[in-house]
This record gives C-alpha cells, sequence and structure tokens, in this order.
C-alpha cells in the first residue's frame, strides 16, 4: 500500500512539473519597428537623463547649424542658434517658442527615426519587403512610414525606410505628402555608439555636395 501511494505521489509530482514546463510565458514577437529601435539601443533610452546634439546641414561652401538640448524626462529643449538661445517646454508650446519646436521636431526626427518608428502615433508601418536601395543599390529590407493627414506639422508624410540584416538603417526615402515621386533620398551612415544609444551621424545625397550631420552628440545617462 506504502509503495502504491508513493508511486501516486510521483506521478503526481512529474505531472506537475510537465504542466508549469507547459504554461511557460512565451514572450510576444517584436514587430520590425521594435525590432529595427532595439537595434539602435532603444533598451537603453529608459536610462537618457539628457542627450545634447548639434544638427548640421553642409552643402557646397555654406553652412547651417542647430545646437540643442532634450531632457526627455521633463520635456525641456534649449536651443541655441546665430548666438541666440531659447528654452522651454514641449508640454507648454506657445507663440514664442512654436518656431523652435518646429526644428526640434524636425532635428530630433533625423537623429533618432529608429525610436520615433515606436514613439509616434498616427502612423501605419508596411511589412517588410525585400528591395534594392536606392543609393547603393544593394539587396535591403524596407517599410515605409506613412502618417496620418491629421496633426503634426507636417501631416501625411512617408518614408521609405531600407535597413539591413541587422535592423540598421542604411538609406530612406522622404515623400512628401506620400506622393508617389521621392522628395528626399538619403544615406544613414558613420553610426557610433553613445552611452548605447546607435546614431547615424551623416546622411548623404548621391551626386551632390550635401551632408545633413550631427557633432557635439552627448548623452547623459542618470
Amino acid at each position: 500500500m506504502k509503495n502504491f501511494i508513493y508511486m501516486v505521489s510521483l506521478t503526481l509530482f512529474f505531472f506537475g512539473c510537465k504542466q508549469k514546463a507547459e504554461t511557460k510565458t512565451v514572450e510576444p514577437e517584436l514587430s520590425v519597428a521594435e525590432k529595427i529601435a532595439k537595434a539602435h539601443g532603444y533598451e537603453n533610452w529608459k536610462n537618457v537623463a539628457e542627450i545634447q546634439f548639434t544638427f548640421n546641414v553642409d552643402r557646397d561652401s555654406s553652412h547651417f547649424e542647430r545646437r540643442w538640448s532634450w531632457n526627455p524626462k521633463t520635456n525641456a529643449v534649449g536651443m541655441t542658434m546665430n548666438n541666440e538661445t531659447v528654452r522651454y517646454n514641449r508640454a507648454s508650446v506657445d507663440s514664442t517658442s512654436l518656431k523652435a519646436d518646429q526644428g526640434f521636431i524636425n532635428d530630433k526626427f533625423w537623429l533618432l527615426v529608429p525610436f520615433q518608428l515606436v514613439w509616434d502615433a498616427g502612423t501605419t508601418i508596411s511589412d517588410p519587403v525585400k528591395a534594392q536601395a536606392p543609393i547603393s543599390k544593394s539587396d535591403m529590407n524596407k517599410i515605409t512610414l506613412t502618417y496620418s493627414n491629421d496633426g503634426g506639422y507636417t501631416p501625411g508624410d512617408a518614408y521609405d525606410i531600407y535597413f539591413d540584416a541587422d535592423y540598421l538603417i542604411r538609406e530612406w526615402v522622404f515623400r512628401k505628402g506620400n506622393q508617389k515621386d521621392p522628395s528626399m533620398i538619403t544615406t544613414f551612415e558613420n553610426h557610433q555608439d553613445f552611452n548605447g544609444i546607435k546614431i547615424a551621424l551623416e546622411h548623404k545625397k548621391q551626386g551632390e555636395n550635401w551632408n545633413l550631420n550631427f557633432t557635439d552628440v552627448k548623452v547623459t545617462l542618470e
């Protein structure tokens, strides 16, 4: 009788272990946007206390720049351009800070577009397809990011984003208002790591002496 009870108990023990193994939580599959963001260090963004950068556009002999500081926890922003500094909070943009905020949205988008893929609401992202990148002519993966026609500073715009097997963005095509023809095509080059945040520091056009680039990048962690 004791042996029978022992065998029943042993059977129940193994059955319970099997049930626990079978009910193990399965992590959900990441979306393609989340995979791109992760490849650029998105898991480290929660630790960022401040990010500083200078947005530059060099075309032939002309140079344009705006210097930024941003605290993503408080949304405090500072901009310096032409020796003039504007400070404001994105929670309370008014007529005096609207123009600066428009510049900030543009410059931050270029800097952190891999994260904007998961941050921005009112967007649609296509399924990835294989496609030839327009500048390098390399075979890559492509998604199309499309903004809704409501809200934002540039509603309805679309971006064809080309990324490699490691989910790093290498090129993109901007199409204003989701028109068929490209408005701008640039590379994503010179990826550098700043405290776990991976940023493409240079964006060039084919056949032009044009370079949108970032300098003085500093990522401060908490």
